[in-house]
């Protein structure tokens, strides 16, 4: 019996899969509980369109993450910090702040997580940050540290 699952089932497959159990798994076990739905013409019809909105979504998101990537190609992000005499910042430039002071100064929206910075930046100078947008795709935005005057 063909059965489309409403949740995680556990050697059995994913919420939303089409999976092919014997009939009395379904019967008796799946379908009571409401683990599983009889697979008909509606329930794959609403499964087909509920995979193509999911794809859809992906598209948009990754189209927008491609927008992103050419917008942060020619960003410039301004941090102004104090020093000490030989340079080095008192404290560091962390990805908190990086994104902090892109929403402020371009307005562009951020994640914190996503921004690939091995470690935080403890010396005046003009950094490239890598920034993951999206699976396989990432854009890099310059980042200038420079004195407070």
């Amino acid at each position: 019996m063909k059965v489309i699952l409403t949740q995680d089932v556990r050697a059995q497959g994913k919420k939303g899969e089409l999976i092919n159990v014997s009939d009395g798994y379904a019967r008796n076990y799946l379908l009571p509980r409401g683990l599983a739905i009889e697979a008909d013409s509606a329930a794959l019809t609403e499964l087909k369109n509920r995979e193509a909105a999911a794809a859809r979504k992906k598209e948009i998101e990754r189209a927008a993450a491609l927008e992103m990537a050419e917008k942060l190609k020619s960003a410039v992000v301004r941090i102004t910090n104090a020093s000490g005499a030989d340079g080095k910042l008192y404290g560091a430039v962390t990805a908190i702040d990086i994104a902090n002071a892109a929403k402020e100064q371009l307005g562009l929206e951020l994640d914190r997580r996503k921004l690939v910075l091995p470690e935080p930046i403890k010396s005046h100078g003009t950094y490239v940050i890598d920034v993951k947008l999206y699976p396989q795709i990432s854009g890099k935005l310059s980042v200038v540290v420079c004195d407070e005057k």
